[in-house]
Formats: C-alpha cells, sequence, structure tokens
C-alpha cells in the first residue's frame, strides 16, 4: 500500500531543502515583514508549478531546481544544519563544496516526484510573525489524496529565503541530516568521501 503522506513529503522536501534539513535558526530578522515573506512563497509556489508543468525532461528539470533552490532557499543555513556538529570540524572549502553539492543532491533526490503535483495546487493561507522568522501557511491540495498542510519558514539573513518546511505537522528539519549522518558514517567520518559520495547520491 502506497504511503500518500511520505509520497507528498518527499515531493515539497526539495524546495528549501531548507526544508528539509534546517536546523540552524538565522540569528537576526532583518527588515522581512510578513507580507514579504507571503509574497516571497507566493512566487516560489508559481514558479514551481511552471516548472512541474513545463514537460522538460527530469535532467533539465533537475537543473532548474537548482535554480530554484539558489533563489529561494538559504542553503548556506541548510547545509549548516544538515552538516550538524560536523560542520565545526569541517574547512571553509569543505563547507563551500558540500554547500554547493548538497543543492544538487537535493534537486536530484525530490525533483523527479513533482510531476505528482500536476494537476494540483496550493493555497498560502495565511503569515505571521516568529521569533526570529516569519512562518507562512498553506495547503497543498492533490488530485487523490486529502489536503496536507504546508508551513514555510522565511528568514531575511541573506535576502528573504526560505530556510525550513513543517508538512503535516512534521518538521523535516532532521530528514536529510539523518541521511548525511549515516552517509559520513559510512565514510568514518571522512567528510571529503561523504562529498564525494554525495555527488552522485539522489
Amino acid at each position: 500500500m502506497r504511503n500518500d503522506f511520505s509520497l507528498t513529503r518527499r515531493a515539497f522536501l526539495g524546495l528549501s531543502t531548507a526544508a528539509t534539513a534546517a536546523g540552524a535558526l538565522p540569528g537576526k530578522l532583518w527588515a522581512l515583514t510578513v507580507g514579504t515573506a507571503r509574497a516571497l512563497v507566493v512566487e516560489l509556489v508559481g514558479e514551481l508549478y511552471d516548472l512541474i508543468n513545463s514537460g522538460l525532461p527530469e535532467a533539465r528539470m533537475y537543473g532548474e531546481l537548482e535554480d530554484l533552490l539558489e533563489r529561494y532557499a538559504d542553503m548556506p543555513i541548510i547545509a549548516r544544519s544538515v552538516l550538524g556538529v560536523d560542520w565545526r570540524r569541517a574547512s571553509d572549502g569543505q563547507r563551500r563544496e558540500f554547500t554547493r553539492v548538497l543543492q544538487g543532491y537535493i534537486s536530484r533526490k525530490y525533483g523527479s516526484h513533482f510531476r505528482e503535483l500536476i494537476g494540483g495546487d496550493i493555497e498560502v493561507t495565511g503569515a505571521r510573525q516568529g521569533s526570529n522568522y516569519v512562518e507562512v501557511t498553506s495547503t497543498v491540495i492533490l488530485r487523490s489524496e486529502p489536503p496536507v498542510s504546508v508551513v514555510w519558514h522565511v528568514s531575511d539573513r541573506i535576502g528573504p529565503r526560505v530556510f525550513n518546511l513543517v508538512i503535516g505537522g512534521i518538521n523535516l528539519r532532521t530528514t536529510e541530516a539523518e541521511e548525511i549522518g549515516a552517509m559520513l558514517d559510512r565514510n568514518g567520518g571522512n567528510i571529503d568521501a561523504m562529498i564525494a559520495d554525495l555527488r552522485t547520491a539522489g
């Protein structure tokens, strides 16, 4: 029996990626307003559905998804959160490379699931100020599945960016952290070897 929630969860995980993996919160909320955060999510959703319905081959879609992550997700925060305590021992070069490779990994891993969203919709329903970020609420409406709530966490650390998702009440910050942690364990804690594996994973 197919786990419909899991399917939807995988499909949306690639959006923020942050999504998936953002355990650390931005240090300071700058000029971000509730209206700006909501507008960002509305714009992101529109671009995502244009991509989903574009009919592009998968390889091209992955590249377009990487571009969306570049423009809408706070990838440095996501990368730091995913790597966790190992971020501290990583060199500056390793941190930069891990962030870059993680972006491609997220695009490949979850891009193929976006076609499950064809014919559906995401309705942005509200936004409110959090402690140091803005929380934008939405509902995912699919053709043959119950609606699913999706909450977008938006910060202004490097300009308005999504840094976390909560889907169906489940915070996704640990999902990729567990995957990357397991990959690092398989490589005996070697960060360079883990990054090499990550280049072809997904």
